[in-house]
């Protein structure tokens, strides 16, 4: 963990991924304080499209490049649970909301790649040679969809080139899912029962992280890091759709230094 304010009482602090990183690559995934967010959005909600207030949301994102010494604002996407990778190299460098997308990349320094949160997987990648990263939002519908091997192929390297760390994500203990969802995950990766435990009320409780390190590895990425953090349970640090419905969302961010 990195804190920009040691010793405030609320201070704008976030996980450093603990991932061998080449040199030049910078991450981090924020935690939920810090931030001028009230009640159901408190404190640092990153999040414009969850009913928080637009002003304050800006005043939080705000806190968070001050904090971290962003090289610029991140570039927002239009998360809508898809495959859709924006490649951030063919924009002016403009930090608005992009069409939508679910990843996105760039080998371009000081452009900042972010992905929102608040139970689904974000995932970084890095080239071995550190002259391109990314970031995908890998909730259930993502991974089914593809997003996973769309961010691959966008970064135009050999996957065994490639180096991944999952984020803060909902854990198998709470993440439960209905069998059409295990049949739309199975789809893509019929190998995957491990990762789907039945439960007493007739549904599944599904392993997220375990489920995108497989279709990682079926893809040919097989440096991967992270995936313990869980946001259900660690209502001090993150925000959860999960446990509690209306709510803000976390930061996952990735760049190459200027």
């Amino acid at each position: 963990m990195v804190s920009a304010e040691a010793g405030a009482e609320a201070a704008v602090a976030w996980l450093a991924p603990d991932w061998p990183a080449p040199p030049g690559v910078r991450t981090l995934s924020s935690f939920r304080g810090g931030g001028a967010s009230a009640a159901a959005y408190a404190s640092l909600n990153l999040g414009d499209h969850v009913g928080d207030v637009a002003a304050t949301v800006a005043l939080n994102r705000q806190r968070l490049m001050a904090a971290a010494g962003l090289p610029a604002e991140p570039i927002w996407l239009r998360q809508v649970h898809g495959a859709n990778v924006a490649d951030l190299d063919e924009r002016d460098g403009a930090a608005t909301a992009l069409d939508a997308a679910d990843a996105a990349c760039t080998c371009r320094p000081g452009r900042v790649c972010a992905i929102l949160t608040a139970d689904c997987l974000p995932i970084l990648f890095a080239t071995e040679s550190g002259d391109r990263v990314a970031a995908a939002h890998a909730g259930w519908r993502g991974l089914a969809g593809g997003v996973i091997e769309a961010t691959v192929q966008a970064l135009g390297v050999p996957p065994a080139r490639l180096l991944a760390w999952l984020g803060p994500c909902i854990g198998p203990r709470h993440f439960e899912v209905g069998a059409e969802v295990r049949v739309a995950l199975l789809a893509g990766d019929p190998s995957a029962q491990a990762a789907f435990r039945p439960n007493a009320r007739g549904r599944f409780m599904a392993d997220l992280a375990l489920l995108a390190r497989r279709r990682l590895t079926r893809a040919g990425v097989h440096r991967v890091h992270g995936g313990s953090e869980c946001t259900y349970t660690r209502a001090d640090r993150y925000f959860s759709y999960r446990r509690d419905g209306v709510t803000g969302r976390q930061a996952t961010l990735i760049w190459l230094e200027t």
